[in-house]
């Protein structure tokens, strides 16, 4: 499992060999702190788009979810993350965006869920900036159609049902 864990370098290495055996690589990027069903069948689609498929993940210090998150530390959810059979590589990307990790990785495709496809809803801008960046690296961005879970919103709910007794233990 943890031969699937590598640094941002190495996996640069790793998807120009692939590459150059006509393999198509498919990236997605996200926090992916309480990996729920949504993260799974999303990583489920994204396979199915290429042959090889690559997780990076948001750093700790960049996780602006809200207050004690991210709840599962950086290498927690990587390890996690590796756990899953359709996810052939992960690695911690060690920016604040994933703009400078596309143009580093250069996929064919670059893979968000359907909650990511109405740059509208892009307070930070962030999402369109990757959007240009795959672009601007000749590869196709595209969204999954799996049904929206949120690991926000479920530690949120489910954070509401404890006292706060509870909450402290």
């Amino acid at each position: 499992m943890t031969k699937k864990i590598h640094s941002i370098e190495n996996l640069k290495k790793i998807i120009e060999k692939h590459k150059a055996n006509k393999k198509k690589i498919v990236l997605c990027h996200g926090v992916f702190d309480l990996l729920h069903i949504g993260h799974i069948r999303h990583f489920n689609e994204a396979k199915n788009l290429g042959d090889i498929l690559i997780v990076t993940v948001t750093p700790d210090q960049y996780v602006n979810k809200g207050p004690n998150r991210p709840v599962f530390p950086l290498a927690t959810r990587m390890e996690s993350l590796a756990a899953l059979k359709a996810i052939d590589y992960v690695a911690g990307n060690n920016l604040n965006s994933a703009t400078k990790l596309i143009k580093t990785l250069k996929p064919n495709i670059y893979c968000k869920g359907k909650d990511y496809k109405n740059y509208d809803k892009d307070f930070t801008g962030e999402i369109k900036k990757e959007a240009l960046a795959v672009k601007s690296i000749g590869g196709r961005i595209l969204h999954t159609k799996t049904e929206l879970f949120s690991s926000s919103k479920i530690i949120n709910e489910t954070n509401l049902n404890l006292s706060n007794e509870q909450k402290t233990l």
